[in-house]
Formats: C-alpha cells, sequence, structure tokens
C-alpha cells in the first residue's frame, strides 16, 4: 500500500572545484512528489551487529514513473536520502520501482 509521500530530487549539476569533478558541490532539482511505501530494510545487513549504516537504510517501493533514477536522492520524513544504486530496480510492465536508499548525514543544502 502506498501512503507515503516522497519528494524525487534530481542533479540539476555539479560544480567543479580544485580537487576535479564534483568536488565543488552538487545542486539538486525538484523532480516530483509521489505516492511510495517505505519501510525499514530487513535483511542480512541491517541484522549485523553494529553495523551503524544498517539503521538509516530504507526499502521503497512505488509505481513506476519517469522522474526517478538510481542517481536520483528522495526526500522522506524530512530526511534526505540517495538511493543505492545496485538496489535500483525498475521494472515498467510490473509498474513497480523498488530500491534501498540511505540517509545522508552531513547535507549542507
Amino acid at each position: 500500500m502506498r501512503r507515503n509521500r516522497i519528494v524525487i530530487q534530481n542533479r540539476m549539476r555539479s560544480m567543479n572545484g580544485k580537487f576535479g569533478l564534483d568536488s565543488g558541490g552538487l545542486e539538486w532539482q525538484y523532480a516530483a512528489t509521489v505516492w511510495a511505501a517505505v519501510d525499514w530494510a530487513k535483511g542480512m545487513r541491517t541484522l549485523n551487529t553494529g553495523a551503524i549504516d544498517a539503521y538509516g537504510v530504507v526499502l521503497v517501493r512505488m509505481n513506476w514513473n519517469r522522474f526517478i533514477t538510481m542517481r536520483s536522492r528522495i526526500v522522506y520524513d524530512g530526511k534526505i536520502y540517495q538511493i543505492l544504486p545496485e538496489t535500483f530496480h525498475a521494472d515498467k510492465q510490473a509498474n513497480t520501482i523498488q530500491f534501498n536508499a540511505q540517509a545522508i548525514i552531513s547535507e549542507t543544502n
């Protein structure tokens, strides 16, 4: 059941800094607001004791749309999440998109 509202953000442009490509930062642009099902990710990574990075991971399921890619970010419940690209699965025929996303701790935007 899609009961949560999420905001999709896409990369608008990157700024090159003195340390190379993207080192000057990235700009993100609003793409869409959609309904989704957001749950805490459960699995081996989450079960590993002391795995600090596993606690900020959510599992997101939504209907297929053209706005989101594996390089997008989502905003849910006031937090910004980065999609874990290896978990992104979009199936237009089945009308589903599913992925894991990890909370971004130090976001300056």
